[in-house]
């Protein structure tokens, strides 16, 4: 399960490439595109940062964080550590996320050498920064794999445990 879990960890990454190239292709000229009238646009941004901007400039301390998180996760997951469906593929969602930004982050360089993640999705009904496909999949993953360790991991050592102190 792991291998299928990491090869979609690579098929997120494609998806997040090949929405990437449609934003540069179309939408870095077009400037803003409504999708949904009120709530989201479509716009191209070029990100130097990390999330909200931070980190701006700061390239290679990015690369090498991420580049050793997603390490970290992969060995984690072939040396079998993790035992949950629900986590293995949840930790493949978040590679994935971080494998597509990280492509951008090495090879995507404007005119002036700085390396840059694309952005195009936009909330236009608050103001929160423009993010990605890969946004999403890091957080979405996250999100549930915290959800998942805070309440439902401990739960089947509670429930043996509890059956063993009744015998």
């Amino acid at each position: 399960m792991v291998y299928i879990a990491l090869l979609s960890a690579a098929g997120l990454a494609a998806i997040d490439q090949l929405i990437k190239f449609f934003a540069v292709t179309w939408l870095q000229d077009a400037g803003t595109v409504t999708l949904i009238p009120g709530l989201i646009d479509l716009v191209y941004v070029e990100n130097t940062g990390a999330a909200w901007g931070l980190f701006a400039g700061n390239t290679w301390l990015l690369v090498g964080v991420t580049s050793l998180a997603i390490i970290a996760a992969v060995v984690f997951m072939l040396m079998k550590k993790v035992q949950s469906p629900f986590l293995i593929w949840m930790i493949s969602v978040v590679i994935g996320g971080g494998v597509g930004n990280l492509i951008d982050r090495i090879f995507r360089v404007d005119a002036a050498g700085n390396h840059f993640v694309v952005d195009y999705l936009n909330f236009s009904f608050i103001d929160f920064p423009v993010f990605n496909f890969a946004d999403c999949c890091v957080v979405i993953g996250m999100i549930a794999i915290v959800i998942y360790i805070l309440f439902f991991d401990g739960k089947k050592d509670k429930e043996t445990s509890q059956v063993i102190s009744h015998e």
